[in-house]
């Protein structure tokens, strides 16, 4: 019985592989301060509800000679490059790296389609609008139009989005950036946030070595 229990406790701790299709959410502690003009602030005060602000997803393109990395930025637009530059991109003021969730499809079969869609929106700016259906796309919202079943539908559900702080207030960076862009902050229009998407029970955690990262 010893030996049994020993073997499942061994089995429940291994490591996996990262796979292509499988999703990168960037966590930051709750208690992180970023640079008060920033997106991923803005972001992390609409999103966070837990022990970790889920600021951005991205998708993994793995090969043989190395991972590449798939996901829509502001600085980017919807692109494609290797890990070293995510990591890099993705780098916190300290130097630190942030936390970061892999979660996998539990049914996986078809991630190398769900990869092959994502490329399809390479080239595309990124979404500063969070509007759907307008030629850009953020980052939740290019695995929402990747990640598609076999009816042609996407997998993952859409909720009103939300872009008001913990206590309901709506954070100046936006007022003043929807203003810029001449609209009013889509408070509630349907969409998706990483936060949200992370919890999916589609999806299932990943058991990455911590040294993967360095």
């Amino acid at each position: 019985m010893l030996l049994i229990a020993a073997m499942a406790i061994t089995l429940g701790c291994a490591r996996e592989t990262l796979r292509s299709g499988d999703l990168i959410f960037v966590g930051i502690p709750m208690d992180y301060s970023l640079e008060d003009d920033s997106m991923s602030s803005a972001i992390a005060d609409a999103t966070g509800d837990g022990e970790l602000n889920i600021i951005h997803v991205a998708i993994a393109d793995v090969y043989s000679e190395g991972t590449w990395i798939i996901d829509a930025t502001i600085r980017r637009g919807v692109d494609r490059h290797p890990l070293d530059t995510f990591l890099c991109d993705f780098t916190l003021k300290d130097g630190s790296l942030p936390v970061f969730e892999v979660m996998r499809l539990k049914d996986s079969r078809r991630a190398a389609s769900f990869v092959e869609n994502a490329k399809k929106y390479l080239g595309l700016p990124y979404d500063t609008r969070f509007l759907p259906d307008n030629g850009a796309l953020y980052c939740s919202e290019l695995v929402r139009e990747s990640y598609l079943g076999g009816d042609g539908k996407p997998l993952f559900d859409e909720f009103p989005m939300n872009f008001r702080d913990r206590e309901g207030n709506m954070p100046l960076y936006w007022e003043q950036l929807f203003a810029i862009l001449g609209m009013d902050v889509p408070q509630d229009v349907p969409g998706t946030n990483p936060q949200e998407m992370s919890s999916s029970p589609l999806l299932r955690p990943v058991n990455l070595s911590r040294d993967f990262w360095k």
